[in-house]
């Protein structure tokens, strides 16, 4: 009879022991399913009018494209980045990071030579006189350009010239 209630309460231990493992497991597994959701889930983008953009990307635009005008502005949160999209008229469009220094600059035409840095002009104009950058991006470690013949150049941030990108 001692042996039975000794069973009965071993198997109710283990029976409270799988529950609370279970539950624990349960746990665990909303929590990283939330944190899953939120990391993913808060991509947003947001519409903003050209006169709420933030002062430094406004300047930008005016000091570098003047001749260009504002045809949408968005807000894009990607889970913990920021990033300001513009497009501008005649298909330019400008990426700023959550510092709001720019960080990508794509167009179909030629890039005023005042976005460039100026060591990275001067390779192109010595290397390449009949073409012109149509696009520019800055990522971790590198700058690259796109010349109008499609040719993709890439720099380190000192504007040195490493190679062409395929």
């Amino acid at each position: 009879m001692e042996n039975a209630k000794i069973q009965k309460r071993v198997a109710k231990n283990l029976n409270i022991g799988n529950m609370k493992r279970k539950s624990s497991i349960k746990t665990s597994l909303a929590a990283i399913a939330m944190a899953v959701f939120l990391l993913t889930g808060c991509e947003k983008e947001q519409f903003i009018q050209s006169s709420d953009l933030p002062r430094e990307i406004s300047t930008y635009i005016l000091t570098h494209f003047p001749d260009n005008t504002i045809l949408q502005a968005v807000i894009e949160r990607d889970g913990l980045t920021k990033t300001y999209n513009i497009i501008l008229s005649e298909n330019i469009s400008l990426e700023f990071n959550r510092k709001k220094e720019i960080i990508d600059i794509d167009s179909e035409t030629k890039l005023p030579d005042s976005v460039i840095p100026a060591k990275i002009l001067q390779y192109v104009t010595t290397n390449y006189p009949d073409n012109f950058i149509t696009d520019w991006e800055l990522d971790n470690k590198n700058q690259q350009v796109q010349l109008n013949n499609g040719l993709d150049l890439e720099f380190n941030m000192n504007g040195d010239f490493l190679r062409i990108d395929d």
